[in-house]
């Protein structure tokens, strides 16, 4: 049982309803978008930190960590085995499937601490890999880095194949990290791994999301709710695979993106404590044994079906099991297209869309499931929140597989996608 209990949000408005209600004249207007290409010839980057006078720090899945000074230097600070011309080598740190060097935060205090965080998966000697969050200094050139310590070392990390679309090793990995402005803290999203054994218990940190300080220690507050034998730095657990987090401005309250199950993306706001319902066992909710002990595709997991008969017999968000499970903020149609990061818009240069919800997408095609390459705006109450408002952005510059997403302090939208880039989205 939890020790406390917390006032959830209210339910999803839906964008529809809303406009229907509202005259023209109060109705959002779209501010003027360019798109353009701000760093070319990369490899798979991942994600970006900034500081205020334009130096970005970013990773490259299969690379490492480098920084773009704002004279558009770049240094290359940690790679990864086997990488050559990084300041410093670490051969624990591998790339595989969907695991690799993935989320980059910084201090809040990177003036005095000099204090970059990044998320990686790892391999030490024979034994069995993870994934870990690694604290490094930078050195007062932004030419390297220095004081590696691991400040968390037991996130799973999926060891080999197993009978399931997107199957390999590496998979449902987790990896986005960001500081919370309104707590101080760094929370750390990870996946289930194609494991069924990790989103409903306690005694692991895959299908969670944890919110600890600078050195991988629990927040103090994380054990008031949680269940009993959970480990301390869980703040919400029972997720698939979040990819991307962020904070509310106003209200700070942490929102997520989460993958579904060839149905279902979801966006959720967390609250301490809650689950997410995702539960993939065998022989559970009417379901009998599923491929490799995991039900994340059924039925039918390598074919398309109508999403809405899938989710009935693999729910995303399972209610007749947890009824107490979050209610997500906003589902994507039923679809699954590979929802990935969030961010806030910030400054007048974008109009009506000043603190709305952006979410990206990597456009995921499966079976009659429409390949969505696209940003979404959302506009949320700041309390509750609700979702008041739901678009898409222009893209002038066409689509992309949109991996993470940013703003940087001139007040433009990153994104990192796939194909080797990394964007830029200006309001004009």
């Amino acid at each position: 049982m939890k020790k406390s209990s917390y006032i959830r949000y209210v339910g999803v408005v839906t964008a529809s309803s809303v406009l229907l209600s509202l005259p023209m004249s109060l109705q959002a207007q779209p501010p003027q978008i360019s798109q353009t290409v701000f760093m070319d010839g990369l490899e798979n980057p991942w994600d970006m930190a900034f500081l205020s006078d334009g130096t970005m720090f970013f990773t490259e899945k299969c690379k490492g960590l480098s920084v773009r000074l704002p004279d558009g230097t770049v240094n290359n600070l940690l790679g990864m085995g086997g990488t050559d011309g990084y300041s410093m080598t670490a051969d624990d740190l591998f790339c595989k499937g969907q695991a690799g060097m993935n989320g980059v935060a910084l201090d809040p205090n990177f003036d005095s601490s000099r204090t970059v965080f990044v998320y990686s998966a790892s391999r030490m000697g024979d034994d069995p890999a993870t994934n870990r969050v690694l604290r490094l200094t930078v050195s007062d050139d932004s030419s390297s880095v220095s004081n590696r310590t691991d400040i968390v070392e037991n996130i799973p990390y999926k060891q080999a194949p197993t009978d399931h679309p997107f199957g390999d090793a590496g998979a449902h990995n987790g990896g986005r990290i960001r500081f919370n402005p309104g707590d101080g803290f760094l929370y750390v999203t990870t996946g289930d791994n194609h494991n069924s054994s990790l989103p409903q218990f306690g005694d692991n940190l895959g299908s969670k999301v944890l919110r600890i300080d600078r050195d991988g220690k629990a927040a103090p507050m994380n054990a008031d709710a949680l269940p009993d034998g959970f480990d301390a730095r869980t703040f919400t657990y029972g997720h698939r695979n979040v990819q991307g987090i962020s904070f509310h401005p106003q209200t700070h309250q942490p929102i997520i993106a989460e993958h579904g199950p060839w149905h279902t993306d979801e966006v959720n706001a967390l609250v301490p404590g809650g689950n997410s319902g995702w539960d993939p066992r065998p022989n559970m909710a009417g379901r009998g044994d599923c491929p490799d002990n995991y039900c994340g595709y059924e039925p039918n997991q390598n074919e398309g079906m109508d999403p809405e008969e899938r989710r009935k017999y693999m729910p995303m968000t399972d209610y007749e099991t947890y009824p107490d499970a979050m209610r997500p903020l906003w589902t994507n149609n039923n679809y699954s297209q590979g929802i990935s990061s969030t961010a806030f818009l910030e400054g007048e240069q974008w109009g009506d869309w000043n603190g709305r919800l952006v979410v990206s997408f990597l456009g995921i095609g499966f079976g009659d499931t429409p390949v969505g390459q696209r940003i979404n705006v959302i506009d949320l109450m700041p309390w509750g929140p609700t979702i008041m408002h739901n678009t898409e952005m222009p893209l002038p510059a066409g689509p992309a597989r949109f991996r993470g997403l940013v703003m940087g302090p001139d007040g433009s939208l990153y994104t990192a996608v796939d194909e080797g880039q990394i964007h830029r989205f200006t309001a004009e």
